[in-house]
């Protein structure tokens, strides 16, 4: 131990010495510059006191011609003062009045005779005798000290300051900010749905905590952990945890906090933290977004002099260097593993990937409990429904859905959160809010809605399609003129040709639907093909899925766990035959998805006119009608009417976009059964119905008609 603070003291000395050499020789640079701008500014400002400059001979000539006054003489000039009645003319030939010459003395011995006998006066000022030493030190010493002293002060405001402009004074030093115990306010309860990753970070805190009971058996204390996930599944939230439940010190720092402008500027901060953190050992450090100097080192992209680079080896070399048995534990998080360096996976240095994924339903339920635990929740609030709605979400998703459903309860003048605010919120989410005021023509909305219920028929007349949770055509922020929401009713982590299959039907039912009732093809299938290709791609190119290819991989992911993007890694004529390949699979899938809809097509047009009439339907009252049940007594995951008359598919956030839509085109025909049905509801209007109750007012049919009227 005192070899190495010998060495550092060794180390640390020759950087001290070269530090102080450079502010001496910028200290001494700047007085000499300041010294010789002094002196040349003292005479530029003498100069500009008189106005011309003449030769020495023409000023002997002024003397003999008695058109001098007063000759002042100094060791550098002679200046002139010519009497009243000389006229002086510039070189344009103009009067200058009040005119005085200066010029350079000459070793002339006849210069006071001749100034005498033509009755010139002249004088020269008293100088003082100074010392030469005490010149020397007025005009350098003082200086320099006077700029070592302001440069000592400039440099400790800074570094009290953390850094002062652009962290200059501090450039070396690191970001990390510092919590002790449980000043991070997260703990493992705090955190749900990631049981796998809470397991392994509790044997970390527990080997800080009781290391004897490890060693005694000869386990080494691991020296990192790096958690991998996508955006939103809880990997800071779990490093804050890790902060809360260790009582040791935790230094958290990003990526990108080691990234400057100067050269090496992130190694000496890598060096530094892992300094101070040695001082407080046991610790641990935790380094956000760690693919920010973590990426792999290419020659074709990273010089030898790289800021990125250097600091990578830093880190790497630190990594190794620290002694274990101080308790030194490095977490990293990042969504981008596979564009780290092998150096910073291996063994050694990051012993343990923790995989911190999506939650399940379980997972989901337990979310949604942490989350609502300061929440005021009704009585019919069902987080088990709300999890079963809410397949695919993340942490973050889950969060903000309960979030929203508060802040929707307050906008509603409840003091409760009850079911409907949950899904209402959910949607928010996943879609936006509603747009109002678009102005949509009655013939759009009615390819509209034969689109949407497209997508969901054929998911309904399938096996292996998902069910359909909700149908609406109402407009949202999020681009969707509308919108048909699929959610499974369990979880599915494996999936099949024919699952794949069914999919990509239904993705392009839409499309189909509108060539098959409408005769057009529209701009609002755009997404729905982007999807249905990729899948189809995938199906070829990843999964082994065609007869012609077998089972050969014809691309690479490259982010799994961001966009999930990849590229294909073949030869041309065998990529022009998986293009080939994709576009057979649309081809026939289209194909299926018509045949379907045209075997239905009576069914179809029940569907599109219950949603043309309400906007909005749920999976559940679109089953009804296929059925051929009462839609309006079906339950969406718990939701309830409310008195004011609020129906679990028509969210009353705001009031109902459609409401507002000016209708310019002519009213679609239903079909029989249903132009029937809305004449009798139409009757039973105009008679005077006092004291029978209405269950459901027409609103959106009355101010369609009442406008076009």
């Amino acid at each position: 131990m005192s070899q190495n603070k010998k060495n550092k003291k060794n180390n640390e000395q020759p950087s001290r010495l070269r530090g102080l050499l450079a502010l001496v020789a910028w200290a001494l640079i700047l007085t000499i510059i300041f010294n010789y701008a002094s002196v040349y500014l003292n005479d530029e400002s003498k100069q500009a006191e008189v106005s011309e400059e003449i030769a020495y001979s023409d000023f002997r000539n002024l003397v003999k011609e008695d058109q001098i006054e007063e000759v002042k003489i100094t060791p550098q000039l002679l200046h002139i003062t010519p009497k009243d009645s000389y006229v002086y003319k510039d070189e344009k030939g103009n009067v200058v009045e009040n005119v005085e010459f200066y010029t350079v003395p000459l070793n002339d011995p006849d210069l006071y005779p001749l100034l005498e006998e033509h009755g010139v006066r002249y004088t020269r000022d008293y100088v003082p005798e100074v010392s030469p030493i005490l010149t020397f030190f007025a005009n350098y010493i003082l200086p320099f000290v006077l700029i070592m002293l302001m440069f000592s002060l400039f440099m400790r405001i800074m570094q009290k300051r953390g850094g002062g402009i652009g962290g200059m004074g501090n450039v070396g030093k690191s970001n990390a900010k510092v919590y002790m115990e449980k000043s991070t306010g997260v703990t493992f309860k705090d955190v749900a749905g990631q049981d796998e990753a809470k397991e392994s970070l509790e044997e970390i805190i527990d080997f800080l905590h009781n290391p004897g009971k490890y060693t005694a058996i000869g386990a080494k204390l691991p020296k990192g952990a790096l958690l991998v996930g996508s955006p939103g599944t809880g990997k800071t939230l779990l490093a804050k945890a890790v902060a809360g439940e260790a009582n040791v010190p935790f230094f958290s720092i990003s990526g990108s906090d080691f990234v400057e402008m100067f050269v090496g500027v992130g190694a000496s901060r890598v060096r530094d933290l892992f300094k101070e953190a040695s001082k407080v050992a046991p610790c641990i450090i935790f380094i956000d977004e760690i693919d920010t100097i973590g990426k792999t080192r290419d020659s074709g992209r990273f010089g030898g002099n790289d800021e990125r680079e250097q600091t990578l080896n830093q880190l790497l070399s630190e990594l190794d260097g620290f002694d274990p048995s101080k308790g030194i534990i490095v977490l990293g998080a990042t969504n981008r593993p596979e564009v780290l360096d092998k150096a910073l996976l291996r063994p050694g240095r990051f012993d343990r990937r923790i995989t911190v994924d999506r939650p399940n339903l379980a997972g989901r339920l337990k979310t949604l409990e942490v989350h609502t635990r300061n929440i005021h929740l009704a009585e019919d609030v069902n987080l088990e429904k709300i999890a079963q709605a809410t397949a695919g979400c993340v942490g973050a998703d889950l969060a903000n859905l309960v979030n929203e459903a508060a802040l929707r309860a307050v906008r509603k003048g409840r003091k409760a959160v009850n079911q409907n605010d949950l899904l209402a919120s959910f949607e928010v989410v996943i879609a936006g809010a509603e747009k109002k005021g678009t102005v949509i023509t009655e013939e759009e909305k009615r390819i509209i809605a034969y689109h949407e219920v497209g997508h969901a028929l054929v998911a309904a007349k399938q096996r292996n399609a998902q069910p359909v949770s909700k149908i609406t055509i109402v407009p949202h922020t999020q681009g969707a003129l509308g919108y048909t929401l699929h959610l499974p009713e369990e979880e599915k982590f494996l999936l099949s040709k024919d699952d794949i299959l069914a999919e990509i039907r239904t993705l392009l039912a839409g499309r189909s639907s509108e060539e098959v009732v409408c005769g057009v093809q529209t701009s609002g299938a755009a997404n729905d093909i982007e999807r249905a290709t990729e899948m189809a791609r995938n199906m070829v190119a990843r999964f082994g899925m065609w007869d012609e290819f077998d089972m050969m991989a014809l691309g690479s992911v490259h982010n799994q766990y961001l966009d999930g993007s990849y590229s294909m890694n073949c030869a041309q004529e065998t990529y022009a035959a998986a293009d080939r390949a994709v576009a057979q699979i649309i081809r026939q899938c289209h194909q299926e998805a018509k045949e379907l809809l045209m075997e239905n097509r009576e069914m179809l047009d029940k569907i599109a006119a219950y949603l043309l009439k309400k906007e909005t339907i749920t999976g559940q009252e679109m089953m009804a009608i296929l059925e051929g049940r009462d839609p309006e007594t079906v339950d969406n995951y718990g939701a309830k009417r409310e008195e004011d008359g609020f129906r679990p598919s028509t969210p009353d956030v705001i009031e109902a976009p459609a409401k507002h839509i000016s209708m310019i085109s002519e009213k679609i025909e239903a079909p029989a059964d249903v132009e029937s049905a809305e004449s009798e509801n139409d009757s039973a209007e105009e008679a005077p119905a006092a004291d029978t109750p209405i269950e459901e007012a027409p609103t959106e049919d009355t101010s369609a008609d009442s406008e076009q009227e």
